[in-house]
């Protein structure tokens, strides 16, 4: 008897939030600093011996920077495609297969949740 297979997702449909422990900040160029407290036993070791920093700060590139901020828990990823090939044109592209890869990056490092 064959099963019946689920649908598939589509990752573009997902709806990314920010989560609450990310502190943000954008300079006057807008580009977007994300400050990632280092905890745990193993961090706190770091810190010690290999003088590893408490907050580690991750800038995003001009594309991430602009995405990161219109990151509201409303809308989905492919809602902020029209948005960037606004501000981008012919630099955005290609435009979904970028956000979906930004967003995987993201996801990797547990820097958004999804609602």
């Amino acid at each position: 008897m064959a099963r019946s297979k689920q649908p598939e997702e589509n990752y573009l449909e997902r709806i990314p939030v920010r989560p609450d422990w990310i502190e943000w900040s954008a300079d006057e160029n807008g580009i977007v600093t994300l400050d990632i407290e280092n905890k745990g036993v193993m961090n706190r070791i770091a810190q010690k011996l290999l003088k590893k920093p408490e907050v580690s700060h991750i800038h995003l590139d001009e594309i991430g920077s602009f995405v990161w901020p219109l990151i509201d828990g409303e809308k989905n990823i492919a809602e902020f495609g029209p948005y960037m090939e606004e501000r981008f044109g012919e630099q955005a592209h290609p435009t979904y297969e970028r956000l979906a890869k930004f967003f995987q990056i993201l996801e990797s490092y547990h820097f958004v949740d999804w609602k």
